[in-house]
């Protein structure tokens, strides 16, 4: 198969009318989409991915009018959250309309959905005409991708089609929150933090790293964002050990510098956030062996930097 590159929004969308998957730029990292009611299209996505079919994708909107086609009801929580937040990199699990396939939730009677505000995706998303279930668009476990060239690296000859765009705002994946009960629950950390939340919401809490937990959030419960380098976490960027064959990412410099295959000096966890996976990208393009990444507080946007982290170290 000969994988398309094309910057019209429409084109791409034609693709996915007719039953076809298409990769496409949000503003936090490139999705991989099929028209959600269309199973053997949303097939396609697990098989190009390599991803296991529990794991649920997130159905991603053009507007709020949508919402009804795939959600069964909208809590209060919910409301305030997408009153506040859509669109943008946030996304809500809400109970699903029984005509939405099963496959897209993994199986769950809940589904995740997204409005991104990425003008480009806008665009794709209203050509398409259909919502669009989309997890990241890349081989399964590997770093997400935030430029179009990462998609190729993972997917050339896998899809038809790649929408062009800029490198991802963000970098990082949408926040995702658990809207079923009456409390807001964190199911993974993303660009839309805790803080933030709580301030629409003040009882919205962190989900307890259960494996039940886990298995309701898209990304969440498998091993994730890692690089083919070993990620070695450190709490000082003395504590990592230079050589030709590593590389260091952190927020000061390591003693040395000039010793390592690669360095990133990010200028604020923001920064480092939006670098991450394409540094990992860089190191294994460079054949690197060890990657070592300075930790940050668990605050803020550090409490989703550090969750990327520590998945991309897990042996």
């Amino acid at each position: 198969m000969k994988t398309l590159l094309t910057h019209s929004p429409e084109e791409a969308a034609a693709f996915l009318r007719r039953g076809e998957v298409v990769a496409f730029p949000t503003e936090t990292v490139y999705g991989l989409g099929a028209d959600a009611f269309d199973e053997e299209a949303v097939r396609t996505i697990f098989a190009a991915k390599g991803r296991p079919a529990d794991n649920p994708l997130i159905v991603h909107l053009a507007d709020l009018g949508r919402l009804a086609r795939v959600a069964a009801r909208v809590p209060p929580a919910a409301r305030l959250l997408i009153d506040a937040f859509f669109p943008g990199p946030l996304t809500v699990i809400l109970p699903r309309r029984a005509d939405v396939p099963a496959l897209v939730s993994g199986g769950l009677p809940t589904v995740g959905v997204r409005m991104p505000r990425h003008p480009v995706a806008q665009a794709f998303l209203a050509a398409c005409g259909v919502p669009v279930a989309a997890p990241s668009a890349n081989r399964s476990g590997r770093p997400s991708p935030t430029t179009w060239e990462a998609v190729r690296a993972d997917l050339e000859g896998r899809i038809p089609c790649i929408l062009v765009g800029e490198r991802t705002e963000a970098g990082l994946e949408s926040t995702v929150v658990d809207c079923t009960g009456e409390t807001p629950v964190v199911l993974r950390a993303g660009v839309v933090t805790l803080e933030a939340l709580r301030a629409v919401h003040p009882a919205t809490r962190l989900a307890e790293p259960a494996a039940e937990a886990l298995a309701r959030s898209p990304g969440a419960r498998y091993r994730h964002y890692a690089p083919r380098a070993r990620v070695r976490l450190i709490d000082a960027p003395g504590e990592a050990e230079p050589g030709p064959d590593a590389a260091y990412i952190g927020l000061a410099p390591p003693p040395a510098p000039e010793a390592f295959g690669l360095v990133r000096v990010c200028a604020s966890v923001e920064d480092y956030a939006h670098a991450l996976f394409d540094f990992f990208r860089r190191c294994d393009a460079a054949g690197l062996r060890t990657i070592h990444c300075e930790r940050v507080p668990p605050a803020g946007l550090g409490l989703a930097l550090m969750d990327r982290l520590r998945r991309a170290a897990q042996g």
